[in-house]
């Protein structure tokens, strides 16, 4: 099945039983949602991504951000391997962990690559809006683990976005400037001066940056 999750477009509704019961995607309006899978339980990259995730989740909720994990693997695994977790890189997992023994949430999301695995979901992450938006969709190997600073860099550049109408430049994070929409008409395009008055950062008439 074709994945029907797409950017800027509703997010899948999903109902799913997980580590703290059933949950539906369509409770956590009002809060950002990083929905991430991993391949299997007790394995040992999925194991570091968890202990990550688990030890920056106050960062996360301070983003006002739900984290929801996910795999194929049953509820009681998932429950005996959280034990695990926590034991090994103390922290607690405070986050759902969500059973999708069925796929169905890891079909509709395209977390099932059969060149990968025709059984076991890859490591993706969604981030998805307040407003249930699809806004960043993000697909790793089986063999390379996650960097837990670049998801929250990536929501944070959202935020931002979204907030302010601006983008972000490549590397970008909190503090630095920001990248001005460049003009749409020929009558709108400034010199270095008139954008240096705006208090805008001239690279050229495309590209100018400001501080927030």
């Amino acid at each position: 099945m074709t994945s029907l999750a797409r950017l800027n477009e509703p997010a899948p509704e999903f109902e799913a039983l997980t580590t703290q019961g059933k949950l539906k995607l369509g409770d956590f309006r009002g809060k950002w949602v990083v929905l991430f899978s991993h391949p299997a339980d007790f394995t040992p990259v999925c194991s570091t991504e968890f202990g990550s995730f688990a030890s920056r989740a106050e960062e996360f909720e301070a983003r006002n951000v739900q984290l929801i994990g996910l795999s194929v693997d049953g509820v009681q695994a998932h429950l005996a391997w959280i034990r695990d977790i926590e034991n090994v890189f103390g922290h607690k997992v405070t986050f759902p962990v969500i059973a999708d023994l069925d796929m169905k949430v890891s079909t509709a999301y395209g977390m099932i690559h059969p060149g990968a695995s025709t059984t076991a979901a890859v490591r993706a992450v969604f981030v998805i809006d307040d407003k249930g938006i699809m806004r960043a969709m993000i697909y790793y190997p089986m063999n390379v683990g996650r960097n837990i600073s670049e998801i929250l860099r990536v929501v944070d550049a959202l935020q931002t976005s979204d907030k302010h109408g601006v983008s972000t430049p490549a590397d970008w994070t909190p503090g630095e400037n920001v990248v001005v929409a460049p003009p749409a008409i020929a009558d709108a395009v400034e010199t270095p001066e008139q954008a240096k008055e705006k208090g805008y950062e001239y690279k050229t008439w495309y590209l100018r940056t400001k501080s927030l």
